[in-house]
C-alpha cells in the first residue's frame, strides 16, 4: 500500500456569495464565481502549494462546483505531475435550490441555536448527511492507496464545513469538538502529514469559537 506523504485540504477562494448573500437568489450555489480577491487568494495558495509540492505527483479531488474549479485553476500546478478528479462528494451543504435570502438567515440562527452537525436546512442536508458522504469518499480514497504508484501527495479542493467533517472523520473527532471549530478562511490550507508511527498529523489546528462541551459516551 502507497499511503502519500501528505493529504492537503483547501478551501476555494473568495466568492461572489461570501461577499454578497442575495446572489443566491439570482445564481444558483455551484455556479457562483470567485471576486477578484478570491483569485488572488488562490493564486497565492498556489504558490505555497508548488512550494510544497515540488517536483512530487499529486492526485487532486475538486467539488464540482465552480469557485472550486476556479480556484483550482488559479494554482497553476504542473500539469505533468498531478491527475484530476472532479469528486461531487466533496461538494458544499446543500442548501436547497434557490434561497430566500431572509429565510435562509433565520434557518443559519436556528441552526446556531440546534447545532451544526445535527441541523438540516428545510430543503437541504444537515452537516450529519454531509458527513457521510464525506465518509464514502473517504472509502473510496483509502482503496485508492492500494495503488502502489499512488501519488505522494492528495489535494482536495473543497469548502469550509466540508474540511472540517473531512477532519473529523479521519481522526474520530466527536461531534462536540465539531461543534466548537470555525471554517478556514478562504484560499486557506490544512494539511495532514504522515509521521514515522504510520498515523497522521493535523499541521495545525482550526480556530475555535467556543470550547468544546463534551457529553455522552467517550473512550
Amino acid at each position: 500500500m502507497a499511503r502519500p506523504r501528505r493529504i492537503v485540504l483547501v478551501r476555494h477562494g473568495e466568492s461572489t456569495g461570501n461577499v454578497d448573500d442575495t446572489v443566491y437568489e439570482r445564481e444558483p450555489d455551484h455556479a457562483l464565481r470567485l471576486t477578484d480577491r478570491g483569485r488572488g487568494q488562490a493564486e497565492e495558495t498556489g504558490e505555497r502549494l508548488r512550494a510544497l509540492f515540488g517536483r512530487e505527483h499529486v492526485s487532486v479531488y475538486i467539488s464540482p462546483y465552480r469557485r472550486t474549479h476556479d480556484t483550482f485553476r488559479a494554482f497553476r500546478l504542473d500539469p505533468g505531475l498531478v491527475r484530476v478528479r472532479e469528486e461531487p462528494r466533496l461538494r458544499e451543504q446543500d442548501w436547497g435550490n434557490w434561497q430566500d435570502r431572509d429565510d435562509v438567515r433565520v434557518q443559519k440562527a436556528n441552526r446556531d441555536a440546534y447545532g451544526h452537525f445535527f441541523y438540516r436546512f428545510a430543503q437541504g442536508e444537515s452537516g450529519a448527511d454531509v458527513y457521510d458522504r464525506v465518509g464514502a469518499f473517504l472509502e473510496s480514497l483509502h482503496r485508492s492507496f492500494a495503488d502502489p504508484d499512488h501519488p505522494e501527495n492528495v489535494l482536495l479542493v473543497t469548502h469550509g464545513l466540508t474540511m472540517r467533517l473531512f477532519c473529523m472523520r479521519w481522526f474520530h473527532w466527536p461531534v462536540a469538538e465539531f461543534e466548537s471549530l470555525s471554517n478556514p478562511g478562504n484560499g486557506e490550507i490544512r494539511v495532514l502529514e504522515l509521521c514515522e508511527d504510520g498515523r497522521y498529523r493535523l499541521d495545525r489546528p482550526f480556530d475555535r469559537w467556543r470550547t468544546p462541551e463534551p457529553y455522552g459516551v467517550t473512550g
